[in-house]
């Protein structure tokens, strides 16, 4: 399934998000202007802002004020990844170089907090208080979780449960606020809202249970990050606990941690779970949650948005990268 064709009726539309976007560099000021010229480069999957305009296909489709609400969701999300790349003093991101390695770690600590900014303004540029509110919400959820998975670094006494509270906190509230934001400027109905938000929350969290089982199993080249990099870092997601719980005794992520950044005990633990049906039961709740999020659904007009929203449902757990 590719990303050009995955994004059906608003497809050309997300062009308008990417100037909005690229505006952004123009700058009186040319060390800011470079900056953003490096980390507004590299175009994601544009995933987020996507879910923004479709969930505005249920109501009154306002460019007008969906275009800057998907802007601030990508420009939210990007920054993010600027602050995650200076914690994790990783030197690139999707095959480039990340801020960080090119520039100073304050700089760049700097050039995300600019980001955010930038990302709040287009919010306001909705005119909408609700959503205003909502965006300033999110930033909290996703730094709070963004907390969290820092105070818990190299702690192997963490449960699945606290893994799922993370992710939806850090990965899952973008996504529905993406989907509860362009609902709520579209003027969707209430059961609507509450199902795009529904849809927005399981599709987040499938999304970033597939993403750490990719950090086990995928390509590197696919993903432009190495393999195991997560748990590089101190940080144990759904295979990674699924590993402790069977091994509780001699397991190398004990090993690794209390070691610190010892290569020897991460290949050993990236090799335990491929060889293990650790990667399938991780892909069995990333499944489930696919299925919560295919059933919020229900409740639309069958139009254009909601088969694609299915569609993209499929992509999230058949995505290699």
């Amino acid at each position: 399934m590719k990303l050009d064709t995955l994004y059906g009726p608003v497809h050309q539309d997300l062009d308008l998000v990417d100037e909005a976007i690229d505006a952004l560099r123009d700058v009186d000021y040319q060390p800011l202007a470079e900056m953003l010229n490096l980390v507004l480069a590299a175009r994601g999957k544009r995933l987020r802002p996507a879910l923004s305009l479709l969930a505005g296909q249920f109501g009154q489709y306002r460019l007008d004020l969906l275009v800057p609400l998907a802007a601030s969701i990508e420009l939210l999300h990007t920054a993010t990844l600027v602050h995650d790349d200076v914690i994790d003093n990783a030197a690139t991101r999707r095959g480039h170089p990340t801020a960080n390695s090119v520039f100073h770690n304050t700089t760049t600590v700097m050039l995300g907090d600019y980001m955010f900014a930038q990302a709040a303004n287009f919010a306001a540029r909705t005119g909408n208080i609700d959503v205003i509110r909502l965006f300033s919400q999110t930033l909290m959820t996703i730094a709070k979780g963004e907390i969290g998975q820092d105070m818990t670094a190299y702690d192997t006494s963490q449960t699945v449960r606290q893994y799922l509270q993370r992710i939806g906190g850090k990965t899952a509230s973008l996504f529905v606020t993406a989907c509860q934001g362009g609902a709520m400027l579209a003027e969707v109905g209430e059961d609507g809202v509450e199902a795009l938000k529904g849809y927005g929350y399981n599709l987040g969290m499938a999304f970033q249970v597939v993403d750490d089982i990719l950090d086990f199993v995928g390509d590197e080249q696919e993903m432009g990050k190495p393999v195991g990099s997560d748990l590089s870092q101190g940080t144990l997601t759904l295979p990674s606990l699924l590993l402790l719980d069977r091994y509780p005794r001699n397991n190398p992520i004990g090993k690794l941690f209390a070691h610190r950044r010892r290569e020897e005990y991460l290949g050993q633990a990236v090799e335990m779970i491929r060889q293990s049906d650790i990667p399938r039961e991780s892909y069995q709740m990333a499944e489930s949650f696919a299925k919560e999020a295919e059933e919020a659904l229900m409740v639309l007009p069958d139009n254009p948005a909601r088969r694609t929203l299915r569609d993209i449902v499929a992509y999230v757990l058949e995505r290699r990268s």
